[in-house]
């Protein structure tokens, strides 16, 4: 397993690979690697002669009062995690992703500013300028991603079709704990009391399948039922409750096929997101 933090050492080394005729994998991280990152790591190996995870907190997609100084970093355990089952782990610094002199940034219109990007402004535009710079430098096949991002996956496989990436995305399931809480770094900022108040959430999702199962499909409805049953949680602040179609993330009045029900919860002062398909019988 090869550590780079330069781009141009990585640059020369991937296109010595793809001389060779080797299939790339790409897997971009923040680090603070859980068994949702590892397992998609694992997918990358399985379809790829070459796996590349990226670590890198990216500072252009935390707004000036989100936690980017406090976001939980713990390199040496990463690179433990990863051992066999990448062949080159890219740790770049700030400076050798933003140079002083980089003044250009990658949005997707028209999705990047509802959800998440409403409450988090300007989140996707880092977002999408750091993939799209990832893209570039590591030239992969293939790039993988969770659903639990399911907002950033949508806007991510739109903007490699729009700018004409030469990437099959794939976007792989979540990975939850055992009570049910989908994995994320965040979840170590939660408090004992915190962490099992967080599991409404994966409640909640199952509830709104039932409910949909049922013969619910007034999604007026199921977001209010939801919103009550979220709100009886003591920790919980509600960001947003949306039911939208899971191509286009536009919201959806009643449920003819299949929906997504995306959900934005505060426990206390983290903030979770978790998503689930609704489908009719």
């Amino acid at each position: 397993m090869k550590i780079v933090k330069k781009i141009s050492i990585l640059a020369k080394e991937i296109s010595r690979l793809k001389r060779s005729g080797k299939r790339v994998g790409l897997v971009p991280t923040m680090g603070c690697l859980h068994e949702g990152h590892l397992s998609l790591a694992r997918g990358a190996k399985k379809e790829n002669d070459i796996v590349v995870v990226s670590i890198f907190v990216n500072p252009t997609q935390f707004g000036p009062k989100e936690d980017f100084q406090k976001y939980p970093r713990d390199l040496k355990k990463d690179l433990r995690f990863l051992k066999g089952l990448c062949d080159i782990v890219f740790i770049p610094s700030a400076k050798e992703m933003y140079p002083e002199s980089c003044c250009t940034f990658v949005e997707v219109r028209g999705t990047s500013d509802i959800l998440c990007g409403n409450t988090r402004k300007g989140h996707f535009v880092g977002v999408t300028t750091i993939v799209s710079k990832l893209f570039n430098i590591v030239l992969p096949d293939n790039a993988y991603f969770g659903q639990k991002d399911a907002q950033q996956a949508v806007i991510i496989k739109k903007m490699a079709r729009d700018l004409d990436f030469p990437v099959r995305v794939s976007v792989l399931p979540i990975i939850r704990d055992k009570d049910g809480l989908a994995l994320s770094s965040r979840n170590t900022y939660l408090s004992e009391g915190e962490r099992n108040d967080a599991v409404v959430l994966f409640q909640a999702l199952r509830s709104a399948q039932r409910l949909v199962k049922q013969g619910a499909k007034d999604t007026s409805k199921i977001k209010c039922i939801l919103s009550d049953f979220i709100g009886r949680t003591a920790s919980a602040r509600i960001d947003y409750i949306e039911i939208v179609d899971p191509d286009t993330l536009g919201p959806v009045k009643a449920i003819e096929k299949q929906a997504l029900l995306l959900l934005a919860v505060y426990i206390g002062k983290t903030r979770l997101i978790d998503n689930a398909p609704l489908k009719l019988r």
